[in-house]
């Protein structure tokens, strides 16, 4: 009877030993594919910037210093966003008008649904989106709300919840708030 227990236990250590290995292999793995994602976005970026170039190299006059960038940002007539385009960096001048649909929805979700206090998880995002509540949409919603988190537009939390984004110190200082956390530096 030893023997086969002493041959159970053998397996199990091989299986152990087996699953540690996966478990390493899974890391490595992950982290590639986050920085495959990372090379990914990026050359999403430059595509879009370049397209837009191009689509508006015939109507603008040749580039003059550096205010021409800020003020291509502020113009009230930027293109409309399209499916699928690149989620633009949070500025004081920007409204919600300037994201894609799905991503306006998901900050108008979470902006609407701020009163709980500890903000929006992804699964509720997808529910106010009536989407069907299965993994794949739900990570679907997860990646787009990260993004805008990532980009200024929401804030997340480390549990995974989405806020609304916090004043900048400049709306505080409109309306008379001290500026900063607590005031300090």
């Amino acid at each position: 009877m030893a023997s086969v227990m002493g041959l159970l236990e053998e397996r199990e250590a091989a299986a152990r030993v087996r699953a540690e290995e996966l478990r390493v292999e899974m890391e490595r793995v992950a982290v590639e594919l986050a920085d495959a994602e990372e090379v990914l976005e990026r050359r999403v970026i430059a595509r879009a910037e370049l397209a837009e170039a191009l689509a508006g190299g015939g109507e603008e006059t040749p580039a003059s210093p550096a205010g021409v960038r800020e003020a291509s940002a502020v113009s009230e007539k930027a293109p409309a966003p399209v499916a699928g385009s690149v989620v633009p960096r949070w500025h004081e001048a920007a409204t919600v008008n300037s994201l894609a649909v799905d991503y306006r929805r998901i900050v108008e979700l979470v902006e609407s649904g701020a009163g709980v206090g500890e903000g929006v998880s992804a699964k509720q995002l997808a529910a106010g989106l009536q989407l069907e509540l299965v993994p794949g949409k739900i990570e679907g919603v997860r990646s787009k709300a990260r993004r805008l988190a990532e980009r200024g537009w929401l804030a997340a939390s480390p549990t995974g919840r989405f806020t609304p984004r916090e004043p900048t110190p400049a709306a505080h200082a409109s309306s008379g708030m001290p500026s900063g956390r607590g005031g300090g530096s």
